[in-house]
């Protein structure tokens, strides 16, 4: 009697491939990140940055010990602008920028390991529609230019770009420079307002969200012309 290879590779065999397999390394991804939002949610670590932040804690240590929880909150979907306020609130305007920004590319560094580990196999074969596509081969072909783009306008979704960029073909020195130089303006404007908050009425304050707004208004223009391009790269395909 003839031995199949199913029979032949062993039940240990089957199941390691099977738990390798892209959609069970995508619902890993989907626990992973469900298990993060609801720990947000119970928790509330961002509070606990901005209030509950050891006051014995200084210096160096104390910036990179922020950035890190930083990174880790904002992979568990923390908004970016609670932990630069905070950021300011503990820091001041310097060290807390360096804290935020630091914090920011460990985080984006994170969520993009997790996705293109977790998830690029899984939702690649998905990308189908038009506008999908089109915005696939901008961020594979241009990911610098792209991200830098995307980081830019305060108003995209922090974990979004994170894990649509991961699964897309963007290259990690691509995206991690582009997060890198692009999150400087929007960070600094929010930590300089969280260092201030104390005085909401002061021109500094005033100013560092005057940027904030007017930066806003200007990355929803360029989205909506982005978008347009999309859609007549989409339709010329």
């Amino acid at each position: 009697m003839s031995v199949s290879a199913a029979q032949r590779e062993g039940l240990p065999a089957r199941l390691l491939r099977t738990l390798l397999s892209p959609w069970s390394r995508f619902g890993l991804l989907v626990i992973l990140l469900a298990a993060a939002a609801a720990a947000v949610l119970l928790f509330e670590p961002q509070r606990l940055l901005a209030h509950g932040w050891p006051a014995q804690l200084s210096g160096a240590l104390a910036i990179a010990l922020f950035a890190l929880a930083y990174g880790s909150c904002t992979t568990a979907f923390v908004p970016r602008p609670f932990l630069n306020l905070a950021a300011g609130a503990v820091f001041g305007a310097q060290s807390g920028t360096v804290a935020a920004l630091a914090g920011t590319v460990l985080g984006s560094a994170m969520a993009f390991g997790l996705g293109r580990l977790l998830g690029q196999d899984a939702l690649r074969p998905l990308l189908r529609a038009r506008m999908l596509t089109a915005l696939d081969r901008q961020l594979s072909t241009h990911g610098f230019r792209s991200m830098l783009v995307i980081r830019l306008m305060p108003g995209v979704p922090f974990v979004a770009s994170n894990y649509g960029a991961a699964v897309s073909r963007m290259s990690w020195t691509a995206f991690l420079t582009a997060t890198a130089l692009g999150s400087i303006p929007n960070t600094a404007a929010y930590v300089l307002a969280g260092s201030r908050a104390t005085s909401p009425t002061s021109p500094v304050f005033l100013a560092a969200f005057g940027f904030i707004a007017l930066s806003g208004l200007a990355g929803a223009a360029v989205a909506w012309r982005k978008r347009a391009r999309l859609r007549e790269a989409a339709a010329r395909a």
